[in-house]
């Protein structure tokens, strides 16, 4: 893998992958993401940090307490596991054969 390239390459190399994961990032911060549960009475926001940035609640649960903390949760750890499976996509992607001088 490294054996057609010199020292100021490999440099390059890490300049490169510095500037991917930064741009990485900065798309993972804007990017949304929306799970729901009990069809829809239930939705949860995350961003792409993992942050729950919004959540509404269908008034009908409202007198039903078991039922609105069974859907929450339900409703949080799917967003959640949707945040984590994009950030392990854009990682994988990250890492293309092109960066090592690959084609």
């Amino acid at each position: 893998m490294f054996d057609k390239m010199n020292l100021g390459d490999l440099g390059k190399v890490f300049e490169e992958i510095q500037e991917r994961a930064k741009k990485l990032q900065e798309e993972q911060e804007s990017k949304s993401f929306i799970a729901k549960s009990g069809g829809g009475l239930i939705k949860v926001t995350a961003n792409g940090k993992g942050e729950i940035i919004d959540i509404e609640i269908d008034d009908s649960l409202l007198e039903d307490k078991d039922s609105l903390q069974i859907l929450l949760i339900s409703a949080i750890n799917d967003v959640l596991k949707m945040v984590e499976e994009d950030k392990q996509r854009s990682a994988l992607s990250m890492m293309t054969p092109d960066i090592f001088g690959q084609k």
